[in-house]
């Protein structure tokens, strides 16, 4: 009985700086889903979905609005290609506690 053995393919992941093993399809039609699927590793799109979620929560996003889907692929491009994804401005991570809020330390 013939084995048949999964080859893993790597990619020189841009965002981690390392080569791990690449996606096994881009992730979207066109240009950017095309560049991203020859230059991102899994682990960087995980990264990638974690911070788009992040961002949608933050900011609300209806992900049926063209407007909102505009920003997410200009935020996905800067995580990737750019300087990398920077948290919302005003973010702050779940059970960290807000500066004169509630657990903030009393003078």
């Amino acid at each position: 009985m013939a084995r048949f053995e999964k080859t893993i393919t790597l990619v020189n992941c841009l965002k981690v700086g390392q080569e791990l093993p690449a996606l096994e399809r881009p992730p979207f039609p066109g240009e950017l889903g095309q560049r991203i699927y020859e230059n991102i590793s899994k682990l960087a799109w995980s990264m990638w979905q974690q911070q788009s979620t992040i961002l949608i929560n933050h900011y609300g996003l209806n992900m049926a609005d063209p407007q909102a889907q505009e920003f997410l692929f200009e935020q996905m491009e800067e995580f990737f290609f750019g300087q990398g994804g920077q948290m919302p401005e005003d973010w702050i991570p779940q059970g960290a506690a807000r500066k004169g809020g509630p657990g903030a330390p009393r003078k």
